[in-house]
Protein backbone atom coordinates (compact mmCIF):
# COMPACT_ATOMS: atom_id res chain seq x y z
CA UNK A 1 0.00 0.00 0.00
CA UNK A 2 2.77 2.16 0.61
CA UNK A 3 4.55 1.58 -2.59
CA UNK A 4 0.72 2.38 -4.36
CA UNK A 5 0.25 6.06 -2.02
CA UNK A 6 4.36 6.68 -3.60
CA UNK A 7 3.00 6.50 -7.07
CA UNK A 8 0.05 7.85 -6.56
CA UNK A 9 1.89 10.68 -5.18
CA UNK A 10 4.08 11.01 -8.16
CA UNK A 11 1.39 10.34 -11.06
CA UNK A 12 -0.62 13.72 -9.10
CA UNK A 13 2.62 15.48 -9.59
CA UNK A 14 2.34 15.27 -13.13
CA UNK A 15 0.13 18.57 -14.37
CA UNK A 16 -0.64 16.87 -17.39
CA UNK A 17 -1.30 13.48 -15.73
CA UNK A 18 -3.49 15.31 -13.26
CA UNK A 19 -5.26 17.66 -16.06
CA UNK A 20 -6.22 14.35 -17.85
CA UNK A 21 -7.90 12.91 -15.05
CA UNK A 22 -9.81 16.18 -13.99
CA UNK A 23 -10.89 16.45 -17.61
CA UNK A 24 -12.19 12.89 -18.00
CA UNK A 25 -14.12 13.18 -14.88
CA UNK A 26 -15.37 16.65 -16.08
CA UNK A 27 -15.93 15.75 -19.64
CA UNK A 28 -18.07 11.93 -18.01
CA UNK A 29 -19.97 14.39 -15.45
CA UNK A 30 -20.68 16.51 -18.20
CA UNK A 31 -22.25 13.82 -20.78
CA UNK A 32 -24.06 12.24 -17.92
CA UNK A 33 -25.39 15.84 -17.29
CA UNK A 34 -26.32 16.57 -20.67
CA UNK A 35 -28.04 12.68 -21.25
CA UNK A 36 -29.97 13.29 -18.27
CA UNK A 37 -31.41 16.12 -19.48
CA UNK A 38 -32.47 15.16 -22.65
CA UNK A 39 -34.18 11.99 -21.06
CA UNK A 40 -36.01 14.39 -18.88
CA UNK A 41 -37.05 16.32 -22.05
CA UNK A 42 -38.49 13.70 -23.59
CA UNK A 43 -40.10 12.28 -20.73
CA UNK A 44 -41.46 15.96 -20.08
CA UNK A 45 -42.88 16.18 -23.56
CA UNK A 46 -44.01 12.37 -23.74
CA UNK A 47 -45.93 13.52 -19.74
CA UNK A 48 -47.67 16.44 -21.76
CA UNK A 49 -48.79 15.08 -24.85
CA UNK A 50 -51.26 12.67 -22.65
CA UNK A 51 -53.39 15.66 -21.51
CA UNK A 52 -53.27 17.63 -24.61
CA UNK A 53 -54.41 14.11 -26.40
CA UNK A 54 -57.61 13.93 -23.77
CA UNK A 55 -58.61 17.72 -24.89
CA UNK A 56 -57.97 17.18 -28.00
CA UNK A 57 -60.18 14.27 -27.97
CA UNK A 58 -63.07 15.97 -26.39
CA UNK A 59 -63.26 18.78 -28.76
CA UNK A 60 -63.61 16.24 -31.50
CA UNK A 61 -66.44 14.50 -29.81
CA UNK A 62 -68.20 17.48 -28.67
CA UNK A 63 -68.57 18.25 -32.55
CA UNK A 64 -68.46 14.61 -34.03
CA UNK A 65 -70.46 13.19 -32.18
CA UNK A 66 -73.82 15.42 -33.55
CA UNK A 67 -73.94 13.59 -36.53
CA UNK A 68 -73.26 10.18 -34.76
CA UNK A 69 -70.94 9.41 -38.12
CA UNK A 70 -68.34 6.60 -36.94
CA UNK A 71 -66.17 7.91 -39.97
CA UNK A 72 -66.09 11.71 -39.18
CA UNK A 73 -65.31 10.31 -35.43
CA UNK A 74 -62.51 7.74 -37.01
CA UNK A 75 -61.01 10.49 -39.76
CA UNK A 76 -60.76 13.40 -37.38
CA UNK A 77 -59.40 11.26 -34.15
CA UNK A 78 -56.02 11.36 -33.68
CA UNK A 79 -54.69 8.88 -31.15
CA UNK A 80 -51.11 9.47 -29.48
CA UNK A 81 -48.02 7.05 -28.90
CA UNK A 82 -45.03 7.38 -27.58
CA UNK A 83 -41.92 5.43 -26.80
CA UNK A 84 -40.63 5.85 -22.81
CA UNK A 85 -36.98 5.71 -22.78
CA UNK A 86 -35.52 3.12 -20.41
CA UNK A 87 -33.43 4.62 -17.40
CA UNK A 88 -30.04 4.40 -18.97
CA UNK A 89 -31.00 6.19 -21.96
CA UNK A 90 -29.48 8.93 -20.77
CA UNK A 91 -25.57 6.82 -21.07
CA UNK A 92 -26.68 6.21 -24.98
CA UNK A 93 -29.41 7.96 -26.71
CA UNK A 94 -28.75 6.27 -29.88
CA UNK A 95 -31.57 6.40 -32.18
CA UNK A 96 -33.76 8.84 -30.02
CA UNK A 97 -31.51 11.38 -31.37
CA UNK A 98 -32.90 11.11 -34.44
CA UNK A 99 -35.94 8.75 -34.83
CA UNK A 100 -39.66 10.18 -33.49
CA UNK A 101 -40.51 8.71 -29.99
CA UNK A 102 -43.80 10.48 -30.12
CA UNK A 103 -46.11 9.74 -33.19
CA UNK A 104 -50.41 10.61 -33.71
CA UNK A 105 -52.01 8.21 -35.84
CA UNK A 106 -55.70 7.48 -37.03
CA UNK A 107 -57.48 4.65 -38.10
CA UNK A 108 -56.68 5.51 -41.71
CA UNK A 109 -53.68 3.88 -43.47
CA UNK A 110 -50.62 3.32 -41.34
CA UNK A 111 -47.79 2.97 -43.37
CA UNK A 112 -48.17 7.02 -44.94
CA UNK A 113 -48.13 8.11 -41.61
CA UNK A 114 -45.40 5.90 -39.95
CA UNK A 115 -42.83 6.74 -42.92
CA UNK A 116 -44.16 10.28 -43.28
CA UNK A 117 -40.59 10.90 -40.58
CA UNK A 118 -37.81 8.87 -42.02
CA UNK A 119 -35.99 6.98 -39.50
CA UNK A 120 -32.50 7.60 -39.73
CA UNK A 121 -30.48 4.06 -39.51
CA UNK A 122 -26.66 5.40 -38.25
CA UNK A 123 -25.84 1.09 -38.63
CA UNK A 124 -22.39 1.95 -37.15
CA UNK A 125 -21.19 3.94 -34.55
CA UNK A 126 -20.23 7.46 -35.98
CA UNK A 127 -19.92 10.65 -33.58
CA UNK A 128 -23.11 12.21 -32.34
CA UNK A 129 -24.84 13.68 -29.68
CA UNK A 130 -22.58 14.25 -26.82
CA UNK A 131 -23.65 11.46 -23.93
CA UNK A 132 -21.32 9.36 -22.08
CA UNK A 133 -21.30 6.93 -25.16
CA UNK A 134 -19.42 9.35 -27.20
CA UNK A 135 -17.01 10.53 -24.04
CA UNK A 136 -16.31 6.97 -23.96
CA UNK A 137 -15.98 5.55 -27.34
CA UNK A 138 -14.58 8.69 -28.75
CA UNK A 139 -12.92 10.90 -26.44
CA UNK A 140 -11.36 8.13 -23.72
CA UNK A 141 -8.59 6.42 -25.63
CA UNK A 142 -7.35 9.81 -26.29
CA UNK A 143 -6.72 10.13 -22.72
CA UNK A 144 -5.26 6.67 -22.67
CA UNK A 145 -2.89 7.82 -24.71
CA UNK A 146 -2.08 10.97 -23.00
CA UNK A 147 -1.24 8.84 -19.26
CA UNK A 148 0.20 5.82 -21.27
CA UNK A 149 2.22 6.75 -24.59
CA UNK A 150 5.35 7.72 -22.48
CA UNK A 151 4.91 4.86 -19.90
CA UNK A 152 8.35 3.53 -20.16
CA UNK A 153 9.42 5.95 -23.08
CA UNK A 154 9.56 8.30 -20.52
CA UNK A 155 11.63 7.24 -18.37
CA UNK A 156 14.19 5.80 -20.86
CA UNK A 157 14.07 9.79 -22.00
CA UNK A 158 14.88 10.92 -18.54
CA UNK A 159 18.54 8.47 -17.77
CA UNK A 160 15.61 6.51 -15.31
CA UNK A 161 14.93 3.44 -16.95
CA UNK A 162 17.86 1.40 -16.48
CA UNK A 163 18.19 1.92 -13.03
CA UNK A 164 14.46 1.16 -12.49
CA UNK A 165 15.00 -2.26 -14.32
CA UNK A 166 18.21 -3.17 -11.97
CA UNK A 167 15.86 -2.88 -8.80
CA UNK A 168 15.75 -6.42 -7.82
CA UNK A 169 12.88 -8.01 -8.35
CA UNK A 170 10.65 -4.66 -8.45
CA UNK A 171 10.80 -4.21 -12.14
CA UNK A 172 7.81 -5.88 -13.34
CA UNK A 173 5.58 -4.92 -10.53
CA UNK A 174 6.84 -1.11 -10.73
CA UNK A 175 5.46 -1.09 -14.00
CA UNK A 176 2.52 -3.38 -13.32
CA UNK A 177 1.44 -1.18 -10.25
CA UNK A 178 1.70 2.30 -12.51
CA UNK A 179 -0.59 0.28 -15.09
CA UNK A 180 -3.22 -0.52 -12.73
CA UNK A 181 -2.72 2.44 -11.12
CA UNK A 182 -3.39 5.06 -13.91
CA UNK A 183 -5.91 2.81 -15.70
CA UNK A 184 -7.84 2.38 -12.12
CA UNK A 185 -7.83 5.97 -11.84
CA UNK A 186 -9.34 6.31 -15.45
CA UNK A 187 -11.51 4.46 -14.71
CA UNK A 188 -12.96 5.83 -11.40
CA UNK A 189 -13.42 9.33 -13.59
CA UNK A 190 -15.71 7.57 -15.96
CA UNK A 191 -17.68 5.11 -14.02
CA UNK A 192 -18.18 7.86 -10.88
CA UNK A 193 -20.31 10.19 -12.68
CA UNK A 194 -22.21 7.40 -14.51
CA UNK A 195 -23.02 5.77 -11.27
CA UNK A 196 -24.31 8.60 -9.95
CA UNK A 197 -26.53 9.30 -12.95
CA UNK A 198 -27.28 5.45 -13.15
CA UNK A 199 -28.48 5.63 -9.25
CA UNK A 200 -30.52 8.83 -9.63
CA UNK A 201 -32.42 6.98 -13.01
CA UNK A 202 -32.66 4.09 -11.12
CA UNK A 203 -31.05 2.24 -13.39
CA UNK A 204 -30.82 -1.49 -12.57
CA UNK A 205 -28.05 -3.34 -10.61
CA UNK A 206 -27.30 -5.99 -13.38
CA UNK A 207 -28.00 -3.01 -16.23
CA UNK A 208 -25.51 -0.59 -14.14
CA UNK A 209 -22.64 -3.40 -13.82
CA UNK A 210 -22.68 -4.40 -17.61
CA UNK A 211 -22.27 -0.70 -18.68
CA UNK A 212 -18.99 -1.13 -15.49
CA UNK A 213 -17.60 -3.86 -17.71
CA UNK A 214 -18.01 -2.49 -20.93
CA UNK A 215 -15.82 0.34 -19.09
CA UNK A 216 -13.51 -1.70 -18.20
CA UNK A 217 -12.71 -3.87 -21.24
CA UNK A 218 -12.98 -0.54 -23.62
CA UNK A 219 -10.23 1.24 -21.05
CA UNK A 220 -8.29 -2.13 -20.98
CA UNK A 221 -8.30 -3.10 -25.12
CA UNK A 222 -6.70 0.53 -25.37
CA UNK A 223 -4.25 0.33 -22.25
CA UNK A 224 -3.11 -2.61 -24.19
CA UNK A 225 -2.86 -0.98 -27.60
CA UNK A 226 -0.53 1.82 -26.00
CA UNK A 227 1.38 -0.67 -23.92
CA UNK A 228 1.97 -2.70 -27.18
CA UNK A 229 3.42 0.28 -29.23
CA UNK A 230 5.51 0.93 -26.02
CA UNK A 231 7.54 -2.13 -26.68
CA UNK A 232 8.67 -0.67 -29.82
CA UNK A 233 11.17 1.35 -28.32
CA UNK A 234 10.64 3.95 -29.90
CA UNK A 235 10.16 7.95 -28.62
CA UNK A 236 7.60 9.38 -26.71
CA UNK A 237 6.81 11.65 -29.88
CA UNK A 238 6.75 8.88 -32.45
CA UNK A 239 4.40 6.72 -29.79
CA UNK A 240 1.72 9.25 -29.25
CA UNK A 241 1.74 10.13 -32.97
CA UNK A 242 1.45 6.07 -33.86
CA UNK A 243 -1.28 5.70 -31.40
CA UNK A 244 -3.29 8.69 -32.63
CA UNK A 245 -3.08 7.57 -35.82
CA UNK A 246 -4.19 3.91 -35.01
CA UNK A 247 -7.00 5.89 -32.22
CA UNK A 248 -8.24 7.72 -36.12
CA UNK A 249 -8.59 4.50 -37.97
CA UNK A 250 -10.11 2.50 -35.13
CA UNK A 251 -12.75 4.77 -34.56
CA UNK A 252 -13.22 6.88 -37.18
CA UNK A 253 -11.95 5.59 -40.97
CA UNK A 254 -12.68 2.10 -40.78
CA UNK A 255 -16.16 2.36 -38.87
CA UNK A 256 -17.34 4.81 -41.84
CA UNK A 257 -15.94 3.05 -44.12
CA UNK A 258 -17.46 -0.18 -42.99
CA UNK A 259 -20.60 1.87 -42.76
CA UNK A 260 -20.06 2.60 -46.49
CA UNK A 261 -19.55 -0.68 -47.57
CA UNK A 262 -22.59 -2.16 -45.62
CA UNK A 263 -25.06 0.28 -47.08
CA UNK A 264 -23.67 -1.08 -50.44
CA UNK A 265 -23.53 -4.76 -50.13
CA UNK A 266 -27.10 -4.13 -48.60
CA UNK A 267 -28.91 -1.50 -50.60
CA UNK A 268 -32.44 -0.50 -48.73
CA UNK A 269 -34.82 2.21 -49.93
CA UNK A 270 -35.48 5.12 -48.41
CA UNK A 271 -39.73 4.77 -45.73
CA UNK A 272 -40.43 7.78 -47.74
CA UNK A 273 -40.48 5.48 -50.85
CA UNK A 274 -42.97 3.53 -49.10
CA UNK A 275 -45.33 6.37 -48.00
CA UNK A 276 -45.46 7.12 -51.86
CA UNK A 277 -46.16 4.15 -53.21
CA UNK A 278 -49.18 3.80 -50.08
CA UNK A 279 -50.77 6.92 -51.04
CA UNK A 280 -50.70 6.46 -54.98
CA UNK A 281 -52.56 2.88 -54.21
CA UNK A 282 -55.25 5.18 -51.88
CA UNK A 283 -55.19 7.50 -54.77
CA UNK A 284 -55.87 5.02 -57.43
CA UNK A 285 -58.90 4.20 -55.59
CA UNK A 286 -60.88 6.96 -56.61
CA UNK A 287 -60.77 6.46 -59.97
CA UNK A 288 -61.55 2.73 -59.78
CA UNK A 289 -65.28 1.00 -58.86
CA UNK A 290 -66.00 0.86 -55.50
CA UNK A 291 -67.24 -2.52 -55.99
CA UNK A 292 -63.82 -3.09 -56.76
CA UNK A 293 -61.99 -2.03 -53.83
CA UNK A 294 -64.93 -3.62 -51.29
CA UNK A 295 -63.92 -6.89 -52.71
CA UNK A 296 -60.43 -6.63 -52.43
CA UNK A 297 -61.04 -5.63 -48.83
CA UNK A 298 -63.59 -8.59 -47.92
CA UNK A 299 -60.76 -10.50 -49.74
CA UNK A 300 -58.63 -10.03 -46.39
CA UNK A 301 -61.38 -9.03 -43.80
CA UNK A 302 -64.28 -11.65 -44.61
CA UNK A 303 -65.86 -11.04 -41.05
CA UNK A 304 -67.20 -7.86 -42.32
CA UNK A 305 -68.18 -9.21 -45.87
CA UNK A 306 -71.74 -9.28 -44.49
CA UNK A 307 -71.60 -5.13 -44.23
CA UNK A 308 -74.61 -3.54 -46.13
CA UNK A 309 -74.16 -2.98 -49.75
CA UNK A 310 -72.75 0.95 -50.82
CA UNK A 311 -75.15 3.47 -51.99
CA UNK A 312 -74.13 5.72 -54.39
CA UNK A 313 -73.48 8.34 -51.62
CA UNK A 314 -70.16 8.89 -50.08
CA UNK A 315 -69.70 6.08 -47.33
CA UNK A 316 -66.37 6.33 -45.06
CA UNK A 317 -66.53 2.65 -44.63
CA UNK A 318 -65.44 2.27 -48.55
CA UNK A 319 -62.61 5.31 -47.68
CA UNK A 320 -61.07 3.23 -44.58
CA UNK A 321 -61.62 0.09 -46.93
CA UNK A 322 -58.95 1.65 -49.45
CA UNK A 323 -56.98 2.71 -47.51
CA UNK A 324 -56.13 -0.67 -45.94
CA UNK A 325 -56.04 -1.97 -49.22
CA UNK A 326 -53.30 0.50 -50.08
CA UNK A 327 -51.50 -0.82 -46.68
CA UNK A 328 -51.85 -4.27 -48.02
CA UNK A 329 -50.64 -3.36 -50.96
CA UNK A 330 -47.30 -2.23 -50.32
CA UNK A 331 -46.98 -4.82 -47.49
CA UNK A 332 -44.23 -6.83 -49.67
CA UNK A 333 -42.35 -3.59 -50.10
CA UNK A 334 -42.75 -2.71 -46.05
CA UNK A 335 -41.77 -6.07 -45.51
CA UNK A 336 -38.33 -5.84 -47.70
CA UNK A 337 -37.52 -2.57 -46.40
CA UNK A 338 -37.67 -4.11 -42.57
CA UNK A 339 -35.69 -7.18 -43.61
CA UNK A 340 -32.69 -4.84 -44.98
CA UNK A 341 -32.66 -2.48 -42.04
CA UNK A 342 -32.42 -5.70 -39.66
CA UNK A 343 -29.55 -7.24 -42.03
CA UNK A 344 -28.02 -3.93 -42.07
CA UNK A 345 -28.03 -3.69 -38.13
CA UNK A 346 -26.57 -7.38 -38.17
CA UNK A 347 -24.30 -6.92 -40.24
CA UNK A 348 -23.06 -3.65 -37.74
CA UNK A 349 -22.64 -5.50 -35.03
CA UNK A 350 -20.97 -8.54 -36.67
CA UNK A 351 -18.54 -5.40 -37.41
CA UNK A 352 -18.29 -4.55 -33.95
CA UNK A 353 -16.54 -8.28 -32.83
CA UNK A 354 -13.74 -6.56 -34.70
CA UNK A 355 -13.69 -2.86 -33.89
CA UNK A 356 -14.59 -2.62 -30.54
CA UNK A 357 -15.60 1.19 -30.82
CA UNK A 358 -18.22 -0.02 -33.28
CA UNK A 359 -19.05 -3.07 -30.57
CA UNK A 360 -18.85 -1.00 -27.43
CA UNK A 361 -21.43 1.67 -29.23
CA UNK A 362 -23.62 -1.36 -30.08
CA UNK A 363 -23.88 -3.04 -26.73
CA UNK A 364 -24.41 0.21 -24.87
CA UNK A 365 -27.27 1.44 -27.23
CA UNK A 366 -28.57 -2.18 -26.80
CA UNK A 367 -28.48 -1.98 -23.33
CA UNK A 368 -30.12 1.52 -23.05
CA UNK A 369 -33.00 0.32 -25.51
CA UNK A 370 -32.02 2.71 -27.75
CA UNK A 371 -30.88 1.33 -31.01
CA UNK A 372 -32.31 -0.11 -34.00
CA UNK A 373 -33.89 -3.40 -32.55
CA UNK A 374 -35.57 -0.77 -29.88
CA UNK A 375 -37.27 2.11 -32.98
CA UNK A 376 -38.51 -1.60 -34.65
CA UNK A 377 -39.99 -2.35 -31.64
CA UNK A 378 -41.99 0.41 -30.97
CA UNK A 379 -43.26 0.47 -34.60
CA UNK A 380 -44.60 -2.90 -33.82
CA UNK A 381 -46.35 -1.64 -30.60
CA UNK A 382 -47.97 0.78 -33.01
CA UNK A 383 -48.92 -1.24 -35.61
CA UNK A 384 -50.41 -3.58 -33.07
CA UNK A 385 -52.04 -0.39 -31.55
CA UNK A 386 -53.50 0.82 -34.73
CA UNK A 387 -54.73 -3.01 -35.47
CA UNK A 388 -56.66 -2.39 -32.64
CA UNK A 389 -57.94 0.95 -33.02
CA UNK A 390 -58.98 0.17 -36.97
CA UNK A 391 -60.97 -2.61 -35.61
CA UNK A 392 -62.71 -0.41 -33.07
CA UNK A 393 -64.34 1.77 -35.50
CA UNK A 394 -65.02 -1.30 -38.15
CA UNK A 395 -67.54 -2.13 -35.58
CA UNK A 396 -69.41 0.93 -36.07
CA UNK A 397 -68.33 1.36 -39.74
CA UNK A 398 -69.41 -1.49 -41.15
CA UNK A 399 -72.53 -2.05 -39.29
CA UNK A 400 -73.76 1.32 -39.60
CA UNK A 401 -74.13 1.69 -35.83
CA UNK A 402 -74.10 5.43 -34.88
CA UNK A 403 -71.34 6.85 -32.94
CA UNK A 404 -72.48 7.87 -29.49
CA UNK A 405 -70.35 10.74 -27.63
CA UNK A 406 -69.68 8.18 -25.13
CA UNK A 407 -67.81 5.98 -27.31
CA UNK A 408 -64.86 8.48 -27.76
CA UNK A 409 -64.19 6.98 -24.32
CA UNK A 410 -63.92 3.31 -25.77
CA UNK A 411 -61.58 3.45 -28.44
CA UNK A 412 -58.21 1.70 -27.40
CA UNK A 413 -55.33 3.49 -25.64
CA UNK A 414 -51.97 3.22 -26.07
CA UNK A 415 -49.70 1.90 -23.77
CA UNK A 416 -46.29 3.05 -23.67
CA UNK A 417 -42.77 1.16 -22.84
CA UNK A 418 -38.77 1.27 -22.93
Amino acid sequence: MTLLTHELRLLLRSRMALLALLLVALLAAASVAAGMAEVARQRDVIARIQPKQAQDMAAVAQWAAETKDPGTAAYYSFHATWDTPSPLAFAALGLRDVAPYILRVRALGLEAQLYDGEAFNPELALPGRFDFSFVLVYLTPLFVIALFHDLVSGEREAGRLRMLDALTGSGRSLWRRRVLLRGGLLFLALAAPLTIGAIQSAVPLPTLLSVQGLVALYLAFWIGVTLLVGRMRWSSVANAATLAGIWLVLTLILPTIAHVAINRLIPVGEGVELTLAQREAVNRAWDIPRADTMRAFYAGHPEWKDSPPLTDAFHYKWYFAFHQVGDESVAPKVAAYRNGIEARDTAARGIGWLLPSVGVQAALTRLANTDMAAQLAYQDRIRAFHEKLRNFYYRYLFTDTPFEKDDFDRAPTFVGGA
